[in-house]
């Protein structure tokens, strides 16, 4: 995987340029997706690229939201539609790219939890 490229998708996708404080979370997203590869998959591939970038994207965008702390209620944290509806796209992004790269996974190990 081309960590360059993956930081540079990161910023197509989110709109945010790739700072320090945002390396960990690519760090980490390529971590996950090379846990999720299949041994025999190529590292090279392309398409990991974009998918650790969209992953990357989705848990960046995850941490944003978990930092807005504008709306509260005696349950907890309710999610603003802004903020649903970004997650929802991050996520229709990233289920795109896990089925792009579906031929270079193992099986569906990863589980979105609802957003709401």
């Amino acid at each position: 995987m081309n960590i360059t490229k993956i930081k540079s998708l990161f910023t197509l996708f989110s709109g945010n340029e790739c700072t320090a404080e945002i390396e960990p979370i690519i760090d980490l997203a390529v971590i996950e997706v090379q846990g999720m590869m299949l041994e025999n998959a190529n590292n090279e591939d392309m398409r990991l690229d974009f998918l650790c970038a969209a992953v990357a994207n989705f848990r960046y965008y995850q941490a944003m939201v978990a930092q807005d702390r504008s709306e509260y209620t005696y349950g907890g944290k309710m999610l603003s539609d802004s903020d649903g509806k970004i997650l929802g796209l991050t996520e229709g992004l990233l289920r795109g790219y896990f089925r792009l790269c579906a031929d270079l996974l193992k099986g569906s190990d990863f589980i979105f939890m609802g957003i709401a």
